[in-house]
């Protein structure tokens, strides 16, 4: 790298000498998605894949967990293919982190096509003078960021002015150098989405571990065969045949409650404590400040607003470290067990008979320590104990080392973009 460069003044601030500064419309063309109903929604074998506001992740990026289906009318236009830059038109966000966000297109294990919603817009590049990649990643800088919040109209849900996009001036060096920036980073993202794969493969062992020791009963025998397909012997219970030894305990004799230490802040005084600390709300980290109330290991389960999946599952965070948390998401630790069994016991529960409210869905206290789990005898929780934090020390590892990786390609799209640290 190298950082000795002349500077100019320019509409967005100081740029290298040698790099243009232009209005984005003049190098990409925007495209609205599709105006929907929600009974345009089909199952994953009819439709196309429907990209729509869920696949943004915060500040950026792809959520493949987003995906839907679509099977209603659209314009050849509205198709998207792998590697096309999406930004975010609509944000339900309170601090407006999705708004003018951008993802790019991932090359999804499929020949299906793809479109996006409304709540998205396509920018085409149509210049030769701008590259994709470098585009994909400008918009997350500071500056993009900035533009696209002072565009942002409305307060719970805010909307993008799309038809002032085009003018955002950007910054424009030479193509070579443009990916050589983008390339920078892309090998950072790379060794992000490794271990992205490899965290995804962890935890669909500790999942397979658990259906097979709680649901199937498979755990292993004395002499190392399957339980139940062995032959060993079934008792009845509330919750239907466990194994002989087995118990049904339910969610308060297994597990701790912290919710009396959880203190809400509000988004107008976090602004006033910004800081390294995560602050958590009932779906996700909402913030980060200066301080925190707890430090350990964590299992967070939303208590109002979003509290189960599609499926019927509980939503649930699995944190560890120093963060605050809200009063939206139950704060628990396993007792007598450890908090990552305590995690994937709720993790394969229904919760949807303990849901209250129509308007705003809750699960209260109450209701949450009336769930049961079956639970075996200690000789057998330990082995499983053993396997499972094995298991999940790999994943905090991976994340943690995600996240230092992830701090490093913000600060150098930050220096990249604006010329402060130049490429050779």
């Amino acid at each position: 790298m190298k950082s000795e460069t002349k500077f100019k003044e320019t509409e967005i601030g100081q740029i290298p000498e040698d790099w243009e500064a232009d209005a984005l419309g003049n190098h990409t063309k925007i495209i609205k998605g599709i105006s929907y109903r929600s009974e345009d929604y089909c199952s994953e074998d009819e439709g196309f894949i429907f990209i729509n506001l869920k696949c943004v992740a915060r500040n950026g990026g792809f959520r493949e967990d987003g995906i839907k289906y679509y099977k209603g009318e659209l314009k050849e236009e509205q198709f998207v293919n792998a590697g096309d830059i999406i930004i975010a038109n609509t944000d339900l966000t309170q601090n407006r982190e999705i708004i003018g966000s951008p993802l790019k297109i991932p090359k999804l294990k499929t020949d299906r096509r793809m479109c996006i919603s409304l709540d998205l817009s396509k920018l085409d590049v149509t210049s030769k003078k701008l590259d994709g990649n470098f585009l994909y990643y400008y918009l997350m800088s500071p500056r993009a960021r900035n533009f696209m919040i002072a565009n942002g109209n409305g307060t719970t849900v805010v909307h993008l002015s799309t038809k002032n996009v085009p003018n955002m001036i950007i910054p424009i060096p030479s193509i070579e150098e443009q990916k050589e920036i983008a390339k920078m980073l892309l090998n950072l993202d790379k060794k992000i989405e490794i271990n992205t794969n490899l965290n995804t493969y962890l935890e669909k062992s500790a999942e397979l571990l658990f259906k097979q020791w709680f649901i199937d009963c498979e755990f292993p025998n004395e002499k190392g065969k399957p339980y139940k397909s062995s032959g060993g012997e079934m008792v009845d219970s509330e919750l239907g045949e466990i194994p002989k030894g087995w118990e049904v305990k339910s969610l308060d004799k297994i597990s701790t409650n912290y919710d009396s230490k959880r203190v809400p802040i509000s988004s107008r005084e976090r602004e006033k404590i910004k800081g390294e600390y995560p602050y958590y709300g009932a779906t996700s980290i909402m913030d980060y400040i200066n301080d925190f109330i707890f430090d350990g290991i964590y299992l967070l389960m939303a208590e109002d607003g979003s509290v189960i999946t599609e499926s019927g599952n509980p939503i649930l965070q699995y944190v560890w470290g120093k963060c605050w948390v809200n009063n939206h998401t139950h704060v628990l630790q396993g007792k007598n067990i450890s908090t990552e069994l305590l995690y994937l016991l709720l993790k394969n529960i229904s919760v949807k008979h303990i849901v209250t409210g129509a308007v705003q869905p809750k699960i209260n206290q109450k209701n949450m320590n009336s769930l049961k789990f079956i639970l075996p005898p200690k000789n057998i929780l330990n082995i499983f104990e053993n396997h499972i934090q094995q298991i999940f020390s790999k994943h905090r590892i991976l994340k943690e080392n995600n996240a230092q990786v992830f701090s490093t390609r913000n600060l150098l799209i930050n220096s990249l973009m604006s010329g402060q640290v130049r490429v050779k």
